[in-house]
């Protein structure tokens, strides 16, 4: 009986390792389906691309770049997921704490974005000064800005939540369990 229990919690922790790794590149891949469309421009000028479907390729960029950080974040919360449950949740609490993640990822993306769109528009000129890569065309700026502070705000929405969500997840348990 007691093997069964250490294989069904070991499946249990895998299994949140892979959905933790596949969330990363399910995150990269809507961001960067939505900054694609709205700034073509910036993955042209960032990434030095010179070819016509910008679209897709900011799409396998985002997945590509969204399960490398999917590992690195699965790594953190699923040795803190094993450590505050010690194995005991059922992956439905794990589920629900990552998407508890997802969400403020998102959020923080969504304010990258917006303050982004405020720098380049409270001063153009120094946002043009400090990146350089910025068109000069007020609109094509505006949506620039936007995909970097974006960009930037799911990075650090990630690692922010990362933290946080360890934190979150050991508050939930404690409740759970008590």
């Amino acid at each position: 009986m007691e093997t069964t229990t250490k294989q069904s919690n070991f499946f249990k922790i895998f299994l949140v390792a892979i959905t933790c790794i596949l969330s990363g590149g399910l995150i990269g891949a809507i961001t960067n389906m939505i900054n694609g469309i709205v700034s073509p421009y910036y993955f042209k000028a960032i990434m030095h691309w010179k070819f016509p479907d910008i679209w897709t390729a900011s799409i396998a960029q985002g997945m590509f770049e969204g399960l490398i950080y999917g590992v690195i974040f699965s790594l953190i919360f699923t040795t803190g997921f094993g450590l505050i449950t010690k194995g005991e949740a059922s992956y439905r609490f794990a589920l629900r704490q990552i998407l508890k993640i997802i969400c403020v990822i998102f959020v923080c993306w969504l304010i990258g974005g917006f303050m982004g769109i405020f720098l380049a528009l409270l001063s153009p000129d120094f946002f043009m000064a400090h990146i350089p890569l910025a068109p000069s065309d007020k609109t094509e700026m505006l949506r620039f800005a936007w995909v970097g502070g974006s960009i930037n705000g799911g990075m650090i929405g990630g690692l922010l939540s990362a933290v946080l969500g360890i934190v979150v997840t050991k508050n939930s348990w404690n409740s759970s369990v008590s």
